[in-house]
């Protein structure tokens, strides 16, 4: 079949992709500097950034100059013209939405955070609107401690503890997450025009944690949040994986593998565990970072709690490490913070349970891990469709 003949309008707007891309990737970049990253003439390049200065993608910086208070460094010939990434053309919202607690956190367009803000759900089971209502508050006070306008939101990124497809329509096969079925996408378009995202949390924290955590740069990637359930996101070859509903890396198989039994993450089995006898030396809450402390400082039941966890969790990263064979395995959430303690002995015993035991790490992100994916899934979303979108001011 011939290939469409390439028009003017298309070269323009493929022209602007590329320059847009380098200069995401970089401080300042100067005409010639374009020029050789591009490929492109001096006359297409100038022509593209006055383009996109005047759509407000970029920006023309002025001459440097040699100290405070000094003219411009004197060249010879013409001084180069120099651009920059308009970090500041809009902002993206990432939004982490749990059955107790939603956060959400204003980022500029690389992708730093400036307003965060959380906020709790008064049950899980509330009416929708009302969900909706607590996830609007969050996302209105992130925005005025960033002192950022909803209208120069240009893309939501947001997770929730369910599954969600490639269209970003929830599972609701179990009664759980059918609690995440509330028309958010439609209900922030009518309140405010945004575009939003909706993903699954575990596939988001795998986009985050590639992005700026200990998984960086790492295509075959499997993050567990690890709290109170266990969930995973799965990257194969650099793309999420969600199988027809949305459900791959659902856990409910643990069920049934030998040694597990259940989908219960890191902080539930150290409640389980404890109350069984085997808790704290001291009263308090049988918490997750209690119970790793009083191991670090050698009390015998909490080192019995760590061991137990450690074969567990073993057992489980080998099943993910059977069925998908990832490089990296690393564990994510709140939890990730004590759960270094886990890794030498999950590590010893992974050999037992597999032939190709993957790299098991902690993410640094932890609670923050959802919404960093939720960042970088807006962010590219804005990328991918900058050319088409209008910005504010």
């Amino acid at each position: 079949m011939p290939h469409a003949a390439a028009t003017p309008q298309m070269l323009r707007r493929v022209n602007a992709q590329a320059v847009l891309r380098h200069l995401r990737g970089a401080d300042v970049a100067t005409g010639t500097e374009l020029m050789a990253l591009t490929g492109l003439t001096r006359a297409s390049v100038i022509a593209v950034c006055e383009d996109l200065i005047g759509r407000g993608w970029i920006v023309e910086l002025d001459q440097p100059r040699a100290g405070h208070g000094m003219p411009p460094v004197p060249r010879k010939g013409r001084p180069a013209r120099r651009f920059a990434f308009n970090r500041e053309a809009g902002f993206v919202l990432g939004l982490d939405i749990g059955a107790a607690t939603t956060t959400a956190a204003v980022a500029d367009l690389r992708g730093t955070v400036i307003g965060r803000s959380s906020r709790s759900f008064r049950a899980a089971d509330i009416p929708a609107q009302e969900r909706i209502g607590v996830i609007d508050h969050a996302c209105r006070e992130a925005l005025e401690a960033a002192g950022a306008d909803p209208g120069r939101v240009l893309a939501v990124g947001a997770g929730v503890a369910a599954p969600v497809d490639r269209d970003g329509n929830v599972l609701v096969t179990q009664p759980f997450w059918s609690l995440f079925d509330v028309g958010l996408r439609s209900a922030l378009k009518e309140l405010h025009g945004w575009t939003v995202l909706l993903e699954n949390d575990a596939n988001l924290a795998a986009l985050g944690e590639r992005w700026r955590g200990s998984g960086a740069g790492v295509d075959d990637l499997v993050v567990l949040l690890a709290g109170e359930r266990l969930g995973a996101g799965v990257m194969e070859s650099g793309r999420l994986l969600h199988g027809r509903g949305g459900a791959a890396g659902e856990m409910g198989y643990l069920d049934m593998v030998e040694g597990v039994g259940s989908s219960d993450g890191i902080a539930a089995l150290v409640r389980q565990w404890s109350a069984a006898g085997g808790g704290p030396s001291a009263g308090g809450p049988a918490s997750a970072p209690r119970v790793f402390e009083d191991a670090a400082a050698g009390d015998t039941a909490a080192l019995a709690i760590l061991d137990r966890i450690s074969e567990r969790m073993a057992r489980v990263i080998a099943s993910i490490a059977s069925l998908i064979n990832p490089e990296q395995v690393v564990i994510g959430g709140a939890v990730a913070e004590s759960a270094g303690a886990l890794l030498p002995g999950i590590t010893a015993r992974l050999p037992r349970f597999t032939a190709t035991p993957p790299r098991v790490t902690v993410s640094p992100l932890g609670d923050k891990i959802v919404t960093a994916g939720a960042i970088r899934h807006a962010l590219d979303y804005v990328e991918a469709n900058a050319l088409e979108l209008e910005l504010a001011g």
